[in-house]
């Protein structure tokens, strides 16, 4: 596996070295990209000796001509790893500024990040650089937390950068996880469907996408070929994932038959409309006075066709309930005939539609339900998916 090794400005940078040679001990080729402040610590060539590998420092460099190299290390990195992580490189990170070699790599990475923190303790309690980690650790980012003790400055605190036993253990558990799927296809229901009452009005939902995006990320993360069967949503997917967009539960249906064929996992996210307008209406319904009736009928049931199509696949379903209660699951996990049911209670402020957070309960017919507790949507996405794998 090739891993890209981000070191910023930290006295800690001497470490860097031995963690490329551990690194490269446990089997990844490693290649180096030095920041302009940890360059004041060490050099290009001390890290081109120990790998073998060109090492960037320059924003606009390009060992090779006329290839950028910030977009070629990028897809071909199976890992980042940033160690040290200084708070101006964690921030900016967290951010999403490209301002030098390392940071622009990081934004047009598509794999796992690794962040090894190493600073001053009052830095490293600061709340700027506390928020910054954790919304990398929402978006999956691995944090190997430092360490107590004396540090540069002559204080002692949390700030000291990990052991490289402990760095290498973190990225040998993250490049385990990018196995987790590998060889695998995942198809994926997401957001809402829209059923047309006439040509400018339908029925549908808050369902915003974000939890089926959420998995997308996740599954590819964990190595998967993708598969996103997408309602009408203003979110946006992997593009690594193959996105097929359709309207109504019709529509969907049909996609995601067609999708699930010879499919490993199946996951119904999208909150699909039960019932549709039995005429819709050719044009415009006028407003008037009297009041008008209209005629629903239900719409098809797709995880429960989907699962007694491909009963190889393991096939699982959602349940956004108003209540921590699980009879509604459990009925579904019967009546749908899945492997599992994915049930969350919308009620809870904070997560469910349109938020960030969740927090799922996976329920299925043999073991007792586990709860995610609440997460990002992609932490449980990751979470869900890795718990469906050991089942």
């Amino acid at each position: 596996m090739n891993v890209v090794l981000g070191v910023s400005g930290s006295i800690a940078a001497y470490r860097a070295a031995d963690l490329a040679r551990d690194l490269m001990r446990q089997g990844f080729t490693v290649r180096v990209c030095l920041t302009d402040a940890a360059q004041k610590f060490v050099t290009a060539a001390l890290f081109e000796t120990l790998t073998g590998q060109p090492c960037l420092t320059d924003t606009f460099e390009e060992p090779q001509v006329g290839r950028m190299a910030h977009i070629d290390w990028a897809r071909q990195a199976d890992l980042i790893v940033v160690a040290p992580a200084t708070a101006n490189t964690i921030n900016k990170l967290a951010a999403g500024i490209g301002d030098d070699m390392l940071t622009t790599i990081v934004l047009a990475a598509t794999c796992p990040l690794v962040v090894a923190p190493a600073m001053n303790p009052q830095m490293y309690a600061n709340e700027v650089t506390q928020e910054s980690l954790r919304l990398l650790a929402t978006r999956a980012t691995a944090i190997v937390e430092p360490q107590e003790g004396d540090v540069a400055c002559g204080e002692h605190g949390q700030g000291k950068l990990a052991t490289n036993e402990q760095i290498v253990a973190t990225v040998n558990a993250v490049a385990v996880r990018k196995k987790v799927l590998a060889g695998k296809h995942v198809v994926i229901t997401s957001g809402p469907t829209q059923e047309p009452i006439d040509e400018v009005r339908y029925l549908t939902n808050r369902s915003s996408g974000k939890m089926g995006s959420a998995l997308a990320r996740a599954a590819l993360l964990l190595g998967a070929r993708v598969t996103v069967v997408s309602g009408p949503v203003q979110v946006s997917y992997p593009l690594q994932a193959k996105v097929v967009r359709v309207r109504d539960a019709v529509q969907m249906l049909e996609a995601t038959v067609e999708a699930a064929q010879g499919a490993d996992i199946v996951i119904g996210a999208a909150a699909v409309a039960d019932y549709r307008p039995a005429d819709p209406v050719v044009g415009k319904v006028r407003r008037s006075s009297e009041p008008i009736t209209l005629t629903l009928v239900p719409n098809p049931d797709i995880i429960a066709h989907v699962a007694r199509k491909y009963p190889a696949a393991k096939v699982i379903g959602f349940a956004a309930e108003p209540t921590s209660e699980l009879t509604v699951a459990r009925e579904k996990l019967v009546r749908k005939g899945v492997f599992a049911i994915a049930a969350n209670d919308v009620s809870q402020p904070g997560i469910g539609f349109e938020s960030e957070n969740n927090e799922l309960v996976l329920v299925t017919h043999d073991q007792e339900p586990i709860s995610s507790g609440k997460r990002s949507k992609l932490q449980c996405a990751l979470w869900l998916l890795q718990k469906i794998v050991v089942s």
